[in-house]
């Protein structure tokens, strides 16, 4: 079982040995709709499933079953399960999980099945990247009227939810911890961001008090991998000043960008930690909570 990461070595050895295994393209731009799925019909690679952050890994707008808050609020549990299922995921199988951004959209994934109860998931590390540089067998979606997922031999079934294997917080328990040594809370956040002097995306600019800040882009290397886990551990703990790692709550803007910190603490061996899903989008919805800047 592979967990958090994989290596393009690794992942080419595993699909060559003919052991179950499922790989997931989670390709997508934050900025700009349809780019991911353009960017899956081009090129990904062979076999890969399509797994959209919008449609796949959110729950749907309006949506009264959503299990969190936020920009990118979570499917419920039973709607992500169900669509597993309908891709062909079984228990126990391999999940590999990339992207072309450096772990972010495919660290959602990557926790939510987590979330779900399935163990045997990683990140390939490197992503798209590292698979094209090692000459990697790629495919494409020349037929415009082709979609994605549609040619599974699976049939459709439900994936079984299993135990829930990831700390989700909401954002009534992070207010109730402000300020208390059980919750050190980790915003991935450009530094900008989380100091208040821009806001793209959401209509309040700052961050939660308190909130320690490691941009997600801190945990790669030049080559797009992670670093090696001593160095993100020596990070980690020089940020969190002698506080428990077990405290830590990660959080971003709408519970995406958070994952390549939490994936770099498990290399660290540092410990499961939890994820505020509704992260600052959700925070700053509610004006009795506090905001600060600076």
């Amino acid at each position: 079982m592979y967990n958090p990461l994989i290596s393009v070595s690794e992942l080419q050895a595993l699909l060559a040995s003919g052991q179950p295994c499922l790989v997931f393209d989670c390709s997508f731009e934050l900025m700009q709709a349809g780019a991911g799925e353009q960017q899956y019909r081009e090129s990904h690679i062979a076999g890969a499933v399509r797994a959209d952050l919008d449609r796949h890994l959110s729950a749907a707008k309006g949506a009264t079953d959503a299990a969190s808050s936020g920009r990118h609020p979570l499917p419920a549990r039973e709607t992500f399960a169900r669509w597993l299922g309908s891709v062909g995921l079984r228990p126990g199988m391999q999940a590999v999980v990339y992207d072309r951004q450096g772990a972010n959209y495919c660290g959602r994934l990557w926790w939510m099945l987590k979330w779900l109860g399935h163990t045997p998931v990683a990140v390939l590390d490197g992503g798209m990247q590292a698979w094209q540089a090692a000459g990697g067998p790629m495919a494409s979606l020349p037929n415009a009227s082709e979609a994605p997922n549609q040619s599974k031999a699976a049939p459709p079934q439900t994936y079984p939810l299993g135990p829930v294997g990831a700390d989700l917080i909401t954002g009534e328990q992070v207010a109730s911890q402000l300020g208390r040594p059980a919750m050190s809370l980790i915003d991935a956040r450009a530094r900008p961001r989380f100091l208040g002097q821009v806001e793209p995306l959401d209509p309040v600019a700052g961050h939660i008090p308190g909130a320690l800040n490691r941009p997600f882009s801190l945990n790669f290397g030049s080559d797009g991998k992670f670093k090696p886990a001593e160095l993100l551990r020596q990070e980690f703990e020089e940020l969190l000043a002698g506080r428990d790692p077990a405290s830590v709550v990660h959080q971003c803007g709408s519970g995406v960008s958070a994952l390549p910190n939490m994936i770099a603490m498990e290399i660290a061996g540092l410990g499961r930690t939890g994820l505020y899903a509704g992260s600052w989008s959700d925070w700053c919805s509610d004006p009795k909570r506090p905001v600060a800047r600076g």
